[in-house]
């Protein structure tokens, strides 16, 4: 702090014109004030040195910037005003490396302009002299300075109270401000502003103001101190007590250890900025925890609690990438076809885009396995740039696993949903529940009921946990589940879900797939070169046809691996350099043809019909073959039907019987004569009403003996007035009678509008039948339609 002390000034002392400039980084230097200084770099010690040596004046000025460094700009880095100063005192520390001085101000100047001289900075100047002059409102002033000079002083104990009587013996309005403003607390900006200022009149006037607001400072402290003082008995007789404890735990070994966890879990919730609901419990818990011996089995518990609620990502969110084009091209980087679904999320991510703050829907990506619903949700996520979280639900039956268990419980833990958001580090991932059609319920609980929450996004901003026990926020996380099938999935957690269906590809959509995707894929996985292994001509649709029979892509793609692990056997052992695959060799890498096309050798004979069916992993060909027998009334139904199904077949026996005069069957056959109805495959269960016209075909085919047409197959379900209702799965029911080769089918007139989901492709090959009575299926489906007629 800056001291006036009694030496002798020569006031006609010559200044030089051009002086060296030494900066200061956190003080500022007045005249007649005298500074205690410490100079640590070289070039500013080499500068006191040359100062020492001639006439051991310095220019000292303030730096703007208050942290110090090697090389300064001085036009941006120094204020162009400061004080000349004499050095009285220099001394140099015993590693040479320091040097300190007591440093007089002198005059005021002005920088004209900066000479970069190395190695330190000089400059010429223009002295600034107070003008000696004093009137009534300078004396004023002056007193007015002066008294609240002396009660800052006796308000503050950092002020000698010498510092009053100098104070009293200035007489130089100049000096009074100067001396003033170098001993009050004030920043540097403010001691350079009265610096600065030379009207004598406005700087006391700032001085005045400056000191003022010191003085409201410290008596407003000195007024908390008082109010304070009543509580300190009280607080330092706790403050003992907690010392004494401290002592008592260190003693036991337990409180050093224990105290820096303490701490560190302070510091964590107070950095977290947790929601005022969180904060709240986590101050309790750390107050409980802090009480507990640290041998104590709930010490672990309640440290594990608040280990999980301080990392959370209460508040960390990943800015949104709401490029439409870019993400459409993600997508379709990604993924052929799925045009539906496709177009789905780019509106969804076109409304974010219009409207950040909307709640997003809930997804369920519904189709065979194989069909791209997982892959998909990483897009989404690689699209938006968000973190991806996948956790499957198949085979969970405990409430528990969405929920949490209670802290009571050992061994407790968070839901997998918090446990998600954690390992996502980010309350906004793109959060995948894959296979919710395969949650089950048993007396821990039913999932799905909790699910409820979690997938509502009116309801999902309170989430709670139950090992958290406070409410934490889901309607920022793009929830998306996938199924296999829609009818296990409760009716209540439905209606909380947009579904998407991804149905399964064509084979032309599975030979793009394959080219695109799964061939340089499997290649790289394998270590082969693109000219090391090549699929010719139809070797791939070949593939398809007779190795793989499926919606989806992984049967396929294992075929193709099989064949890549067998070239790279070859590669590996020097057999060969590269190989071409074409449909004659395709049989030495995956043996004899798997799957043959039945529909030409199986309708061949009368009483066998083609149905269309729809299963868990797409739509397949059904078989229905009848036979009669020498018997009585009986009628035998095999192959693992479900009760559905052996309904349809009673009230398709029924139509025939009760209309076996118009549809030209012998009145008594029915009299001598069982019936069998056999669908094979019989280790596969069925069931359903779809297959109803199938068995009234395959039934009115017997009992004529006529053929059914070539490559046709129908679908349908039947009332015993002999009408044809609609029924589910036309999509993929038509897909697989592509694939199959069919190329006629037979559909209920109500499922016309289903139709536009299939690819035109497919359309275009299959010719359509839509009928809404049976007379019309056996008037389309017999070879030869002489006496058919109702």
């Amino acid at each position: 702090m800056a001291e006036e002390l009694d030496i002798e000034f020569d006031d006609e002392r010559k200044l030089p014109e051009i002086i060296p400039i030494l900066p200061l980084a956190d003080n500022v230097l007045f005249p007649k004030m005298v500074l205690p200084l410490v100079v640590t770099q070289d070039q500013y010690i080499q500068l006191v040195d040359e100062a020492m040596t001639k006439d051991r004046m310095i220019g000292f000025i303030a730096i703007k910037n208050s942290s110090p460094k090697e090389n300064y700009n001085p036009e941006e880095d120094f204020y162009h005003f400061g004080t000349i100063g004499l050095i009285l005192k220099m001394a140099k520390a015993d590693d040479k490396k320091k040097t300190h001085m007591l440093v007089q101000g002198l005059e005021r100047f002005k920088v004209t302009n900066f000479l970069d001289n190395k190695p330190y900075i000089k400059a010429p100047v223009e002295y600034i002299k107070d003008k000696k002059t004093k009137d009534k409102e300078i004396e004023a002033l002056m007193s007015s300075v002066l008294n609240i000079y002396i009660k800052i002083t006796e308000l503050s104990p950092a002020l000698p109270k010498e510092f009053t009587e100098m104070a009293r013996s200035i007489i130089e309005p100049g000096i009074l401000s100067d001396f003033t403003i170098s001993t009050i607390n004030s920043t540097i900006q403010e001691k350079q502003k009265i610096l600065e200022t030379q009207d004598i009149k406005d700087r006391l006037t700032e001085v005045y103001r400056l000191s003022s607001y010191q003085l409201e400072i410290l008596e407003l402290g000195n007024k908390i101190q008082n109010q304070v003082k009543g509580d300190m008995d009280k607080k330092q007789r706790e403050y003992y007590l907690r010392q004494q404890m401290k002592a008592i735990q260190d003693e036991l070994g337990e409180g050093e250890e224990k105290n820096v966890e303490i701490e560190e879990l302070r510091a964590k919730i107070k950095d977290k900025n947790l929601p005022e609901e969180a904060k709240k419990e986590a101050d309790r818990e750390l107050n409980r925890l802090a009480r507990m011996h640290p041998s104590s089995s709930e010490y672990t518990v309640s440290s594990t609690y608040l280990d999980w609620l301080t990392s959370l990502p209460w508040n960390e969110s990943t800015p949104d990438i709401l490029d439409i084009k870019k993400a459409k091209k993600i997508l379709d980087e990604d993924h052929f076809g799925l045009i539906k679904a496709k177009k789905r999320i780019i509106e969804y991510l076109a409304v974010r885009k219009l409207k950040p703050d909307s709640k997003g829907p809930i997804l369920c990506f519904v189709g065979p396995p194989g069909t791209g619903k997982t892959s998909l949700g990483r897009s989404i996520a690689r699209a938006l740039e968000r973190k991806f979280v996948r956790i499957s639900l198949g085979g969970v039956r405990d409430e528990a696993e969405i929920r949490g268990h209670r802290r009571t419980y050992v061994g407790a833990l968070p839901g997998r949903v918090i446990q998600g958001i954690r390992r996502a580090g980010s309350n906004n991932p793109v959060f995948m529940l894959d296979e919710i059609d395969k949650v089950g319920s048993d007396f821990r609980g039913d999932p799905s009921a909790a699910l409820l929450e979690v997938l509502d996004p009116e309801q999902n901003n309170s989430f709670s946990d139950h090992y958290l026990d406070v409410s934490f926020d889901l309607s920022k996380v793009m929830f998306i589940t996938t199924a296999n099938v829609l009818h296990t999935i409760p009716h209540a957690l439905k209606d909380r879900m947009e579904v998407l269906e991804l149905l399964g590809y064509t084979e032309d959509e599975k030979v793009k797939i394959a080219s695109r995707y799964l061939i340089p894929r499997q290649r790289e996985a394998h270590g082969l070169k693109e000219d090391q292994i090549k699929f010719k001509g139809g070797s791939v649709r070949y593939i398809i046809s007779n190795y793989t029979r499926e919606a989806g892509l992984r049967n396929f793609e294992r075929e193709i691996a099989t064949i890549c692990r067998g070239v790279a056997s070859k590669i590996a052992q020097s057999e060969e350099t590269g190989v071409e695959i074409d449909t004659k060799n395709i049989a030495s890498y995956l043996g004899p043809i798997k799957f043959y096309s039945e529909v030409s050798s199986r309708t061949s004979t009368p009483g066998v019909v083609t149905g269309l069916a729809w299963t868990q992993t797409g739509g397949d060909l059904l078989f229905i073959e009848a036979t009669a027998m020498r018997g009585g009334k009986g009628l035998t139904l095999t192959g693992q039907l479900g009760d559905v199904m052996k309904e349809s077949a009673s009230a398709a026996l029924s139509f025939i019987r009760s209309n076996a005069k118009s549809l030209g069957v012998p009145e008594d056959f029915f009299e001598k004569h069982d019936i069998h109805i056999h669908v094979p495959a019989g280790a596969i269960p069925k069931d359903g009403p779809s297959a109803g016209v199938t068995m009234l075909t395959a039934l009115y085919s017997l009992l004529t003996n006529k053929l059914i047409k070539k490559n046709l197959a129908m679908t349908g379900e039947i009332t015993l007035r002999g009408q044809v209702l609609a029924v589910g799965g036309i999509k993929e029911k038509v897909l697989a009678a592509h694939r199959a080769g069919i190329k006629t089918i037979l559909l209920p007139k109500w499922n016309e509008k289903d139709l536009e989901e299939v690819p035109k492709k497919v359309k275009d090959s299959i010719k359509f039948v839509f009928v809404d009575k049976m007379s019309e299926v056996l008037k389309k489906a017999i070879e030869k339609q002489q006496n058919v007629s109702l």
